[in-house]
Protein backbone atom coordinates (compact mmCIF):
# COMPACT_ATOMS: atom_id res chain seq x y z
CA UNK A 1 0.00 0.00 0.00
CA UNK A 2 1.05 3.60 -0.53
CA UNK A 3 2.57 5.91 2.17
CA UNK A 4 1.77 9.23 -0.36
CA UNK A 5 -1.18 10.78 1.43
CA UNK A 6 -2.76 11.99 -2.16
CA UNK A 7 -2.81 8.80 -3.05
CA UNK A 8 -4.33 7.51 -0.06
CA UNK A 9 -7.29 9.75 0.13
CA UNK A 10 -8.61 7.95 -2.55
CA UNK A 11 -8.47 4.98 -0.22
CA UNK A 12 -10.21 7.60 2.49
CA UNK A 13 -12.95 8.10 0.00
CA UNK A 14 -13.96 4.61 -0.71
CA UNK A 15 -13.65 3.31 2.65
CA UNK A 16 -15.89 6.67 3.81
CA UNK A 17 -18.26 5.58 1.20
CA UNK A 18 -18.95 1.83 2.52
CA UNK A 19 -19.50 3.36 6.09
CA UNK A 20 -21.72 6.23 4.97
CA UNK A 21 -23.69 3.29 3.23
CA UNK A 22 -24.27 1.30 6.22
CA UNK A 23 -24.87 4.14 8.75
CA UNK A 24 -27.81 5.42 5.64
CA UNK A 25 -29.44 1.95 6.85
CA UNK A 26 -29.66 2.63 10.62
CA UNK A 27 -32.94 4.31 12.45
CA UNK A 28 -32.48 5.36 15.65
CA UNK A 29 -33.35 1.91 17.43
CA UNK A 30 -30.22 0.50 15.23
CA UNK A 31 -28.05 3.59 16.47
CA UNK A 32 -29.34 3.06 20.25
CA UNK A 33 -28.29 -0.54 19.65
CA UNK A 34 -24.54 -1.51 21.16
CA UNK A 35 -21.35 -1.69 19.19
CA UNK A 36 -18.49 -3.96 19.25
CA UNK A 37 -17.16 -1.03 22.10
CA UNK A 38 -17.84 -1.82 25.33
CA UNK A 39 -20.04 0.96 26.67
CA UNK A 40 -20.71 2.40 23.10
CA UNK A 41 -23.38 2.30 21.32
CA UNK A 42 -23.62 2.26 17.61
CA UNK A 43 -24.35 6.21 17.96
CA UNK A 44 -20.91 6.76 19.78
CA UNK A 45 -19.36 5.15 17.04
CA UNK A 46 -20.26 7.06 14.54
CA UNK A 47 -20.22 9.95 16.68
CA UNK A 48 -16.56 9.71 17.46
CA UNK A 49 -15.50 9.41 13.52
CA UNK A 50 -17.31 12.35 13.11
CA UNK A 51 -15.45 14.07 15.86
CA UNK A 52 -11.99 12.38 14.54
CA UNK A 53 -12.52 13.87 11.13
CA UNK A 54 -12.67 17.28 12.69
CA UNK A 55 -9.61 16.29 15.06
CA UNK A 56 -7.76 15.74 11.94
CA UNK A 57 -9.04 18.68 10.36
CA UNK A 58 -7.58 20.68 13.44
CA UNK A 59 -3.93 19.26 12.57
CA UNK A 60 -3.59 19.35 8.75
CA UNK A 61 -4.47 23.06 9.37
CA UNK A 62 -1.91 23.50 11.73
CA UNK A 63 0.87 22.01 9.26
CA UNK A 64 -0.47 23.69 6.38
CA UNK A 65 -0.67 27.43 8.20
CA UNK A 66 2.06 26.72 11.13
CA UNK A 67 -0.37 27.41 13.94
CA UNK A 68 -0.38 25.29 16.53
CA UNK A 69 -3.55 23.35 17.23
CA UNK A 70 -4.40 20.68 19.19
CA UNK A 71 -6.63 17.25 17.77
CA UNK A 72 -8.98 18.00 20.86
CA UNK A 73 -9.23 20.87 23.00
CA UNK A 74 -8.63 18.13 25.84
CA UNK A 75 -9.59 14.59 26.55
CA UNK A 76 -12.27 15.32 28.67
CA UNK A 77 -13.79 17.94 25.79
CA UNK A 78 -13.27 15.03 24.04
CA UNK A 79 -15.42 12.71 25.18
CA UNK A 80 -18.11 15.02 26.04
CA UNK A 81 -18.45 15.78 22.19
CA UNK A 82 -18.77 11.80 21.94
CA UNK A 83 -21.16 11.85 24.43
CA UNK A 84 -23.53 14.42 23.19
CA UNK A 85 -23.80 13.77 19.39
CA UNK A 86 -24.33 9.74 20.45
CA UNK A 87 -27.85 10.06 20.80
CA UNK A 88 -29.19 12.68 17.63
CA UNK A 89 -31.62 11.21 15.07
CA UNK A 90 -30.43 9.19 12.63
CA UNK A 91 -30.74 11.50 9.77
CA UNK A 92 -28.52 14.08 11.88
CA UNK A 93 -25.84 11.32 12.60
CA UNK A 94 -25.65 10.58 8.94
CA UNK A 95 -25.23 14.64 7.74
CA UNK A 96 -22.78 14.85 10.59
CA UNK A 97 -20.28 12.34 9.74
CA UNK A 98 -20.40 12.97 5.60
CA UNK A 99 -20.14 16.62 6.38
CA UNK A 100 -16.85 15.72 8.75
CA UNK A 101 -15.41 14.08 6.02
CA UNK A 102 -16.12 16.51 3.59
CA UNK A 103 -13.77 18.93 5.70
CA UNK A 104 -11.29 16.45 6.21
CA UNK A 105 -10.74 15.79 2.25
CA UNK A 106 -10.85 19.42 1.67
CA UNK A 107 -7.89 20.02 4.54
CA UNK A 108 -6.14 17.24 2.28
CA UNK A 109 -6.69 18.73 -0.60
CA UNK A 110 -6.01 22.16 0.95
CA UNK A 111 -2.18 20.73 1.67
CA UNK A 112 1.31 22.47 0.23
CA UNK A 113 3.97 19.68 -0.60
CA UNK A 114 5.69 21.22 2.42
CA UNK A 115 3.11 21.00 4.46
CA UNK A 116 2.96 17.24 4.83
CA UNK A 117 6.51 17.14 6.56
CA UNK A 118 5.26 19.36 9.42
CA UNK A 119 4.95 17.37 12.63
CA UNK A 120 2.31 17.44 14.44
CA UNK A 121 0.86 16.42 18.07
CA UNK A 122 -1.54 13.80 18.40
CA UNK A 123 -2.77 11.93 21.50
CA UNK A 124 -0.87 9.68 20.55
CA UNK A 125 2.77 11.57 20.19
CA UNK A 126 4.21 13.37 17.53
CA UNK A 127 3.37 12.51 13.73
CA UNK A 128 4.39 13.52 10.52
CA UNK A 129 1.21 15.46 8.68
CA UNK A 130 1.61 13.13 5.71
CA UNK A 131 0.81 10.29 8.38
CA UNK A 132 -2.57 11.61 9.29
CA UNK A 133 -4.04 10.17 5.77
CA UNK A 134 -3.20 6.91 6.70
CA UNK A 135 -4.46 7.22 10.25
CA UNK A 136 -8.28 8.39 9.09
CA UNK A 137 -8.26 5.12 6.80
CA UNK A 138 -7.45 3.01 9.65
CA UNK A 139 -10.31 4.96 11.91
CA UNK A 140 -12.64 4.65 9.42
CA UNK A 141 -12.00 0.33 8.73
CA UNK A 142 -11.45 -0.37 11.69
CA UNK A 143 -14.83 1.68 13.35
CA UNK A 144 -16.65 -0.05 10.64
CA UNK A 145 -16.22 -3.44 12.01
CA UNK A 146 -17.08 -1.91 15.66
CA UNK A 147 -20.58 -1.08 14.35
CA UNK A 148 -21.72 -4.57 14.26
CA UNK A 149 -23.24 -4.05 10.84
CA UNK A 150 -22.37 -7.02 8.44
CA UNK A 151 -18.66 -5.76 7.71
CA UNK A 152 -16.17 -7.98 8.63
CA UNK A 153 -12.22 -8.43 8.60
CA UNK A 154 -12.04 -10.07 4.94
CA UNK A 155 -14.64 -6.76 3.50
CA UNK A 156 -11.13 -4.94 4.50
CA UNK A 157 -9.10 -3.81 1.28
CA UNK A 158 -6.36 -6.69 0.70
CA UNK A 159 -3.55 -3.50 0.65
CA UNK A 160 -4.92 -1.90 4.06
CA UNK A 161 -5.52 -5.53 5.47
CA UNK A 162 -1.55 -5.99 5.22
CA UNK A 163 -0.42 -2.68 6.26
CA UNK A 164 -2.46 -2.50 9.89
CA UNK A 165 -1.05 -6.19 10.20
CA UNK A 166 2.47 -5.04 9.72
CA UNK A 167 2.25 -1.91 11.27
CA UNK A 168 0.74 -3.60 14.67
CA UNK A 169 3.08 -6.06 14.91
CA UNK A 170 5.82 -3.96 14.55
CA UNK A 171 4.26 -2.10 17.63
CA UNK A 172 3.93 -5.33 19.36
CA UNK A 173 7.90 -6.11 18.88
CA UNK A 174 9.16 -2.79 21.24
CA UNK A 175 6.45 -3.20 23.58
CA UNK A 176 7.49 -5.44 26.94
CA UNK A 177 5.63 -8.37 28.01
CA UNK A 178 3.96 -9.28 25.04
CA UNK A 179 3.85 -13.31 24.49
CA UNK A 180 6.76 -14.25 22.06
CA UNK A 181 4.66 -15.71 18.27
CA UNK A 182 5.26 -15.89 14.42
CA UNK A 183 2.42 -14.76 12.15
CA UNK A 184 1.99 -16.86 8.82
CA UNK A 185 -0.39 -15.69 6.31
CA UNK A 186 -2.43 -17.96 4.30
CA UNK A 187 -1.31 -19.54 0.77
CA UNK A 188 2.04 -17.35 1.93
CA UNK A 189 5.80 -17.93 2.97
CA UNK A 190 5.86 -14.52 4.56
CA UNK A 191 6.15 -14.67 8.11
CA UNK A 192 6.15 -11.83 11.16
CA UNK A 193 7.82 -12.50 14.09
CA UNK A 194 7.31 -10.94 17.47
CA UNK A 195 9.81 -11.85 20.44
CA UNK A 196 11.51 -14.89 20.18
CA UNK A 197 11.35 -17.38 17.61
CA UNK A 198 12.67 -20.57 19.08
CA UNK A 199 9.30 -22.04 20.64
CA UNK A 200 7.19 -19.42 19.70
CA UNK A 201 3.73 -20.57 18.59
CA UNK A 202 2.91 -20.26 14.73
CA UNK A 203 -0.56 -18.48 14.13
CA UNK A 204 -1.62 -19.30 10.50
CA UNK A 205 -4.50 -17.26 8.88
CA UNK A 206 -5.98 -14.91 6.54
CA UNK A 207 -3.96 -11.45 6.68
CA UNK A 208 -7.37 -9.37 7.60
CA UNK A 209 -8.30 -12.11 10.24
CA UNK A 210 -4.37 -11.90 11.87
CA UNK A 211 -5.21 -8.46 11.99
CA UNK A 212 -8.42 -8.03 13.68
CA UNK A 213 -7.21 -10.74 16.03
CA UNK A 214 -4.01 -8.91 17.03
CA UNK A 215 -6.83 -5.34 17.68
CA UNK A 216 -9.17 -6.98 19.40
CA UNK A 217 -11.79 -7.27 16.65
CA UNK A 218 -12.50 -10.86 15.87
CA UNK A 219 -10.69 -13.18 13.59
CA UNK A 220 -9.77 -16.06 15.81
CA UNK A 221 -11.94 -18.77 14.21
CA UNK A 222 -10.35 -18.25 10.92
CA UNK A 223 -6.82 -18.65 12.62
CA UNK A 224 -4.98 -22.04 13.58
CA UNK A 225 -2.10 -22.63 15.98
CA UNK A 226 0.55 -24.78 15.59
CA UNK A 227 1.51 -26.48 17.98
CA UNK A 228 -2.00 -27.22 18.81
CA UNK A 229 -2.82 -25.37 22.03
CA UNK A 230 -4.65 -21.63 22.69
CA UNK A 231 -3.77 -18.46 20.86
CA UNK A 232 -1.75 -15.65 22.67
CA UNK A 233 -2.98 -13.28 24.25
CA UNK A 234 -1.66 -10.31 22.46
CA UNK A 235 -2.18 -7.31 24.87
CA UNK A 236 -4.87 -3.90 24.23
CA UNK A 237 -4.10 -2.52 20.70
CA UNK A 238 -3.10 1.14 21.58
Amino acid sequence: MTTDPLLLTGEVDAATSRLLRAAAAFDEADLAAGSLLPGWTRGHVLAHLARNADGFVNLLTAARTGEPRPMYDSPAARVAAIEAGAGRPAAAHLDDLRRSADRFADAAAAMPAEAWTVTVGTPGGPRVAAELVWCRLREVEVHHLDLAAGHRPADWPETFAHRLLHEVATDLVDRPGVPSMVLRFDGSRHELVIGERGGAPVVAGPAPDLAAWLIGRGGADRLTVTPDGPLPNPPEWM
